[in-house]
């Protein structure tokens, strides 16, 4: 069987950080350890629209919360002492946050205010979060992925099932997980490995007594690796491929649809569809972009 090619396409910018958000403070310590002798007005991670169609993300390492209006009005809809990489809205408005520093977070945005769901494991501290999804069925699934890396394969993903205060450790010895996200019905699981350059994917809820079987789905290769991940309601995939300038868009059967360039900066880091499901939004952490294009028909 002959594969027919990805299709190329160049997104459109959609709307840029305003100069007066920048941040311009002295670096702190996250951006030393992971931009070394860079200045970062930002550092966008994270989408995830309402239901009135308005884009929330973070910010990681000035602990803010944007929220971007369908017209691309940016506004600064919290702010706190943290390193937020990940959002996913829950049923009551709220948003639960993925936090380098603090762990498992939720975020009232009509309170203005920051809680705990979850700091620690075993008494022991996260190596530091990184993204997270919700599940069909009300499951947080988030990544652990520390500065894991092929060296120190020490990165972990975890599951909050619905109700529950305690998460349950699904995969370890992981080299940088980091995007997370589920198939439509919720069945299957599909990580980003970026220090891999790989995707894997597994069953939800394995049969295997200690840890599902994984395999790799989809091997990237240029970039730093995949970042985050996006699936829509036909199961594909998108992928923020990290420091690579570009997004991906996988049919169901994890063959490429769609190369998808950002004509800006390099730092892709994350995707969302849009809520019609006929678009994706890349994000560009680089100039603090968010780039749309219209996607091929499902």
């Amino acid at each position: 069987m002959t594969l027919s090619p990805p299709q190329d396409i160049e997104a459109e910018l959609f709307t840029r950080l305003p100069e007066d958000l920048h941040y311009r403070g002295e670096p702190n310590d996250w951006v030393k350890a992971t931009r070394p002798g860079q200045r970062l007005h930002s550092f966008i991670e994270g989408p995830s629209f309402d239901d009135q169609g308005r884009l929330w993300l973070v910010d990681v390492p000035y602990g803010r919360i944007f929220r971007i209006d369908p017209e691309g009005t940016w506004t600064l809809a919290h702010a706190y002492d943290g390193e937020p990489h990940g959002l996913a809205r829950l049923p009551d408005g709220c948003y639960a946050v993925a936090d380098y520093r603090h762990g498992l977070l939720k975020l009232d945005p009509e309170a203005g205010s920051v809680e705990t769901i979850c700091g620690r494991i075993n008494t022991e501290r996260f190596r530091g979060l990184g993204d997270l999804t919700r599940a069909p069925n009300g499951d947080l699934w988030f990544t652990d992925p520390g500065r894991s890396s092929l060296t120190d394969p020490t990165g972990r993903l975890f599951r909050l099932r619905q109700g529950e205060t305690r998460p349950e450790l699904i995969l370890q010895n992981i080299p940088y997980p980091n995007g997370v996200a589920l198939g439509p019905d919720g069945k299957l699981v599909y990580l980003s490995v970026t220090r891999a350059n790989a995707i894997w994917r597994f069953m939800a809820e394995a049969p295997d007594p200690v840890y599902p079987m994984v395999g790799t789905y989809i091997q990237l290769s240029g970039g730093l690796g995949p970042d985050g991940l996006a699936v829509d309601r036909h199961g594909r995939l998108a992928v923020a491929h990290a420091q690579a300038g570009r997004a991906w868009l996988f049919d169901k059967w994890g063959d490429p649809i769609a190369r998808i360039r950002t004509p800006g900066g390099s730092w892709t880091t994350s995707v969302a569809f849009t809520p019609d499901g006929l678009g994706l939004m890349i994000l560009d952490a680089e100039t603090a972009s968010i780039y749309r294009v219209a996607l091929p028909a499902a």
